[in-house]
């Protein structure tokens, strides 16, 4: 008999009544993650995640202390004792669950074409300026993945009609690469609309993985994500990402 665990994770979220996102990209199929939503609450804490997820992951997800800062963190089998101060994180054991929480930031998978690593990455404007993709590429990297082989996905975020920022969040990408100015366009006075996923994958991209997916959603305007932008809140959605023990 076929377990519930083998099936598509698409299916056993739909038969759950869960509207969350499964990726669709090109990674390989012992790789698996999701993307939770509002799922009809109006907030979500980390405990709640935890619970409604527990059915769909093998292990309770590793949450970081984010900080919008560039730290990666590398997740080993034993359980960690306490959240690790970091933005991202990767892991090449099997059953371990990378976890970022989001509400407007931008949250960024990966994984190796050969089902053998995965990582999530926490990408607000700060962080994607201070470098957290091109950290968690050079983590990858460190510990034996190229570059070259990793495929990546971009959740839900602000969008860019709705992401209004100061000069000073055009300059931060400016002062790193002129050509950051393409996903920048005139908005109020004084303003600017940031296109994040744009600024995401010209920073991949910059790193060689032009094979990226996802994005085109606005948590902004959508109410089936959270945004702090919008509601204040303290509401969360989570990206996990994890290499099944059984592929």
């Amino acid at each position: 008999m076929t377990s519930a665990r083998s099936r598509p994770l698409a299916e056993q979220l739909a038969d759950a009544g869960l509207d969350w996102i499964v990726p669709a990209w090109p990674a390989p199929s012992g790789v698996r993650a999701l993307l939770t939503t509002r799922g009809g609450g109006a907030s979500e804490t980390r405990a709640g995640i935890e619970q409604r997820a527990q059915a769909f992951i093998p292990a309770p997800p590793r949450w970081l202390r984010q900080v919008h800062g560039t730290d990666v963190a590398v997740h080993l089998a034993e359980a960690a004792v306490a959240p690790v101060v970091a933005d991202a994180a990767i892991t090449r054991e099997r059953g371990v669950v990378c976890a970022v929480e989001v509400a407007d930031c931008l949250p960024v998978l990966f994984a190796d074409r050969a089902g053998t690593a995965v990582g999530v990455a926490h990408a607000g404007w700060r962080g994607l300026a201070a470098g957290v993709l091109e950290r968690t590429v050079d983590r990858f990297e460190a510990i034996g993945v190229r570059a070259a082989d990793l495929v990546a996905w971009l959740g839900p975020a602000i969008g860019p009609a709705a992401f209004e920022v100061g000069a000073d969040v055009r300059d931060a990408f400016l002062a790193c690469d002129p050509r950051a100015g393409a996903h920048f366009a005139t908005g109020a006075p004084g303003k600017w609309l940031a296109d994040l996923c744009g600024l995401a994958r010209q920073r991949l991209a910059g790193r060689g993985i032009d094979d990226v997916g996802g994005g085109g959603w606005c948590t902004k305007t959508d109410h089936r994500f959270h945004s702090w932008r919008r509601d204040r809140g303290n509401g969360r959605m989570a990206a996990l990402a994890w290499i099944a023990q059984d592929p």
